[in-house]
């Protein structure tokens, strides 16, 4: 086989392989920098099917008028939605004004777990 054959080969198999891409947030509800009214729901809206018992997130308090000790964990559930490309961060009691950070990880059929954050403001 000459060496141009094996080359085009090559490149035809690699083509043919699927690509795995890796989850990326495409938006946030509230959005990233948003300012208002405390969400009862926090969504977060990725580009690929998660897989749910790998996935997740955590809600943190980062500032509020009067905190003398901060970050602060903030109790919520976490769950996949109807869409699989969504997933759901419910605090179990409303928001108070304040700064809040949501860390989350992401992972999908390729498994490998990408993370990142949402940062928004409840204000009065």
């Amino acid at each position: 086989m000459s060496v141009f054959k094996a080359v085009a080969l090559c490149a035809g198999l690699l083509m043919s392989v699927p690509v795995l891409a890796h989850p990326t947030l495409l938006s946030s509800s509230p959005a990233d920098g948003a300012k208002g009214a405390a969400p009862a729901t926090i969504e977060l809206h990725f580009s690929e099917n998660l897989i749910t018992q790998f996935s997740g997130a955590k809600l943190i308090m980062t500032a509020m008028p009067g905190m003398a000790h901060s970050p602060m964990p903030v109790k919520a559930s976490v769950s996949g939605a109807s869409d699989p490309k969504v997933m759901l961060i419910k605090p179990t009691a409303p928001l108070p004004v304040g700064t809040y950070r949501v860390d989350w990880r992401a992972v999908s059929s390729d498994t490998h777990p990408i993370t990142g954050n949402v940062v928004f403001s409840v204000q009065p």
